[in-house]
């Protein structure tokens, strides 16, 4: 039981991570095989809005502060909100249930 949650778990990580670096990407690593678990210290936060509140906004306020903060980045490609909407959807259809 504990070995089908674990691999639950580390799917619904990846699934996560591939949607950050394929859709989210602000710093453009997508193309970068080495950059591949770039965005992994974001899943673990984006996972607690998913299983939380759900909110759409939520996620959008989130993966923009990042992206425009943390990564100090000033203008970052893709962090406003109408970038952001279908990326927030994307995340939201993920089955996150362990």
């Amino acid at each position: 039981m504990v070995d089908l949650r674990d691999k639950r778990a580390r799917e619904i990580h990846d699934a996560i991570g591939e949607v950050l670096m394929q859709h989210w990407d602000p710093i453009g690593l997508a193309d970068v095989p080495e950059a591949r678990r770039e965005y992994d210290g974001y899943i673990a936060p984006v996972y607690r809005i998913l299983v939380g509140s759900r909110s759409e906004q939520e996620l959008i306020e989130f993966l923009s502060q990042t992206a425009s903060e943390i990564m100090g980045e000033p203008v970052v490609r893709g962090a406003s909100a109408d970038h952001l909407r279908p990326l927030a959807r994307r995340l939201l259809e993920l089955n996150v249930e362990l």
